[in-house]
């Protein structure tokens, strides 16, 4: 008898949040046999922890909202890093897939009209979010996986993939383990559809669940896909920053959205000090305009006045948080203030319930009486595996997909919020698709070979050959403290220098790592196996960071302060060769002068 468990399908998704569950119904649809693997249980996605919205071009609210603006809003966020053919579908099919969402059963918050209800976010031009209060990712979640049960994907709950198998170039499979009993699994497959999210984990402070140790990022770059755009690292401004137990943890855009007003401890509303000049005449030049909209917003109406400050874009933002309290006017425990007590209480319990009970359960703090401590908390890599927009297959792996936050190229060097759950049902559904019609033209399965399987399994064993090795948690708090101090918000050449030197250091400690105990219940084994996983990541937007010498969205080089017109042309490219990680320039992709003139358009007045 074998010593693993064999399963056989044409597509295997790993990861099941919204992205995974996506394509699995997408590629289950046109009749292959899918398999989903999930590192946690099913509906326990991180994908839950996404509040504010998914954002889509409905015009339910500001009916001159349309997906030409909604595509130059996402480029213009991304500082036209973005690939455009990404932003492009993006914006057109996001409709598509929301109304889709609402045909299988989920729930939004409707206008008077009874139409899906959307609310504003920052750099948005129009209100584009349709939400379920501040618990949106939670309801799709929920709808997509009521749906995907019933389509025949089988399940696999609790499961980790340890690496990819190849026939020659092509994917022929993945191998894992169960995380409750260690017990060993290959999966044989003609394609392999990567959804497993970010690299939190890789920070001290992250608004990421445990899961997010980057799997895929580093299971594709193994398999010999290329990464992209790995410098680029979402901070987003605000994260609980008390009790200690829950700092990172995320607080919404949507309180913005909805008026929350941002405070240093001398109560001087800092915001409008940020504003870049490129931007200013987006917002409002006074509290009163910014009450103006607010009023609006808030009785339903339609207003000319600019948007308030707090709505710039996160990369803005959370600069804008870390200079308050680098100069010494943040809060008492070192974030700053996020306030919409000043608004009526049950309106804000209404619209923003998982806010209000967070911080009251968790912090003790009414926010409907009292502002919240917030500070900048890790929240999502631009950065990911390289694939092709309209199927989402990497172009040097055939057979390998990527969708959702694993993926690189559609959100350039900054994320739009909402724009992470559209992404998801847009290309988490092309990546499916993408994957079942790859799957279909195989004229024969792929051959898994032994000695990878055997390969695969030392690899698991070996931390078990050294009972007396260095604990994995211990590395990883080193790494967490390297990439925290020297590849955070600001970047400069001599801390990345030793951030990328530290990495070294901390490759061949990992090597070290040993295990006690067997693989039944055993954290410490699987943090071994995260370990790795997390160093990959690690090097990639260290060695991209140091590789990209200007300033750009979510990337702030201190020695390179100004943006760059030259770096604008390429994405930043990681690969491996001779053993090494090696990075290189990239060009993007030219785009159709069509789209180019979209941007000559005088901009209108925002809603």
């Amino acid at each position: 008898m074998a010593d693993y468990e064999i399963h056989e399908h044409d597509v295997l998704v790993v990861g099941a949040g919204g992205a995974g569950l996506r394509a699995a119904i997408e590629a289950s649809g046109t009749g292959v046999s899918v398999g989903l693997v999930c590192k946690s249980l099913l509906g326990k996605a991180h994908t839950v922890m996404a509040e504010g919205g998914v954002a889509a071009a409905l015009a339910n609210v500001d009916p001159e909202d349309n997906w030409e603006q909604h595509f130059k809003d996402t480029m213009n966020g991304g500082k036209m890093l973005n690939n455009w053919r990404f932003a492009q579908l993006h914006a057109q099919e996001a409709p598509d897939r929301v109304r889709e969402l609402e045909r299988w059963g989920a729930v939004f918050d409707r206008t008077r009209e009874g139409k899906i209800l959307q609310r504003a976010f920052g750099g948005h031009t129009y209100k584009r979010l349709c939400h379920v209060g501040d618990r949106t990712g939670l309801e799709m979640i929920r709808t997509l996986q009521d749906y995907g049960v019933h389509q025949g994907i089988d399940v696999y709950m609790e499961c980790t993939i340890s690496k990819l198998l190849k026939d020659g170039d092509k994917i022929a499979g993945a191998f894992g383990y169960y995380r409750e009993d260690g017990r060993y699994v290959l999966f044989k497959a003609k394609a392999v559809v990567l959804a497993t999210g970010g690299v939190g984990k890789a920070f001290t402070v992250t608004s990421n669940s445990w899961e997010y140790t980057a799997d895929g990022h580093a299971l594709g770059y193994e398999a010999g896909a290329d990464l992209i755009d790995m410098e680029f690292v979402q901070f987003h401004p605000t994260g609980m920053v008390w009790p200690p137990g829950v700092r990172g943890l995320l607080v919404t855009e949507g309180v913005r959205g909805e008026g929350g007003i941002l405070r240093n401890k001398d109560g001087k509303r800092f915001m409008f000090d940020y504003l870049p000049e490129a931007t200013k005449n987006d917002y409002a030049s006074t509290e009163e305009e910014a009450k103006e909209w607010v009023d609006a917003a808030v009785a339903g109406k339609q207003t000319k006045a600019r948007r308030p400050p707090e709505l710039s874009t996160r990369d803005n933002v959370a600069r804008a948080i870390y200079e308050e309290v680098k100069a010494g006017r943040g809060s008492e425990h070192g974030g700053v203030y996020l306030d919409i007590s000043y608004q009526d209480s049950e309106r804000v319990k209404k619209k923003l319930p998982s806010m209000y009970h967070q911080f009251k359960d968790l912090a003790d703090v009414d926010i409907t009486k009292t502002p919240m401590e917030v500070g900048p908390t890790m929240h999502y890599i631009m950065g990911g595996v390289r694939v092709d927009a309209d199927t989402g297959e990497s172009p040097k792996v055939p057979g390998l997909f990527a969708a959702g936050e694993v993926s690189g190229g559609m959100h350039g060097a900054n994320r739009l919020g909402g724009n992470s759950l559209s992404d998801l049902i847009v290309f988490g559904c092309r990546a499916g698709a993408g994957a079942a019609a790859y799957a279909k033209k195989m004229s024969s399965k792929p051959t898994v070979s032994d000695a990878e399987v055997k390969t695969a399994i030392a690899d698991l064993e070996d931390p078990f050959s050294r009972p007396n090795g260095t604990n994995p948690y211990d590395v990883v708090k080193e790494l967490n403290v390297c990439m925290s101090s020297l590849v955070g918000i600001f970047r400069v050449e001599e801390d990345l220098a030793k951030a990328v030197e530290k990495l070294q250091e901390l490759k061949e400690k990992a090597k070290l790592v040993g295990i006690k105990g067997e693989k039944k219940f055993n954290p410490g084994w699987h943090m071994c196996r995260d370990l790795r996983h997390l160093l990959i990541a690690s090097e990639a937007i260290a060695r991209s960071a140091q590789f990209r010498k200007e300033s750009r969205g979510a990337h702030s080089r201190v020695d390179f302060p100004k943006t760059d017109p030259e770096w604008g042309k390429y994405n930043t490219a990681i690969f491996h060769k001779d053993g090494k990680m090696q990075v290189e320039k990239s060009a993007l992709p030219e785009m159709p002068e069509e789209l180019k003139k979209l941007f000559n358009k005088k901009e209108p007045a925002h809603a």
